[in-house]
């Protein structure tokens, strides 16, 4: 178990052969079309955390890009929404397909209203993440220890929480509609770039 980091972009052939990887992405801010994208973080679910720290200057990251939008590996997120927004804006790519473990929680623990990663995580796999670097500076040029193990911790356990959440899914009969959720993911994201960020499209009012 370790974690990589890597500057620019993925080593070649990295992921390739696995069906699903989990994602994660650190920003500037929450800012669409104003905070920049920073790092990305991928884990296929083995111990092991891939870091990307992104050239700013030209995000020219091919491989990354291709994992991305690779049809053949799903794509694990909590909070979808906002990584494929800032995918979108800054790579230049559509992510897809994709699975969100914040809307599986939604559809699936209605018992609660803790939905974040951190809640999520403790209860389905028994993980208290640490949350101690989550407003810490990712466009620094050199990130800390503590900023990479952070970074990490957000896609180590996706896999597990995955399989946890699929299966409360199909015990309450809502897994097909999980998968149409998870499907229409990318297109809320674009509309969130296209401006209606804030806007419910789908409301009465």
């Amino acid at each position: 178990m370790a974690n990589h980091l890597h500057k620019g972009d993925l080593p070649a052939g990295l992921f390739d052969g696995v069906e699903s990887v989990a994602v994660d992405s650190e920003t500037m801010g929450l800012r669409l079309g104003r905070d920049p994208l920073c790092v990305v973080q991928i884990s296929a679910g083995d111990g092991d955390a891939h870091l990307v720290q992104l050239d700013r200057a030209t995000y020219d990251a091919p491989n990354l890009k291709a994992l991305l939008s690779n049809p053949a590996i799903t794509k694990i997120f909590h909070f979808g929404r906002f990584d494929i927004a800032m995918f979108h804006l800054h790579l230049g790519v559509m992510t897809a397909p994709v699975y969100c473990t914040k809307i599986a929680s939604k559809l699936a623990r209605t018992y609660t209203d803790r939905h974040g990663l951190k809640d999520v995580t403790r209860e389905m796999v028994g993980v208290d993440l640490s949350k101690a670097q989550q407003s810490s500076d990712w466009g620094a040029a050199t990130l800390s220890d503590d900023q990479v193990a952070y970074a990490a911790s957000d896609v180590l356990h996706l896999h597990a929480v995955r399989a946890r959440l699929d299966g409360m899914l199909a015990r309450e009969g809502r897994d097909g509609l999980a998968r149409a959720c998870f499907e229409f993911l990318p297109h809320r994201a674009l509309l969130d770039v296209a401006g209606w960020e804030d806007s419910d499209i789908f409301a009465h009012t």
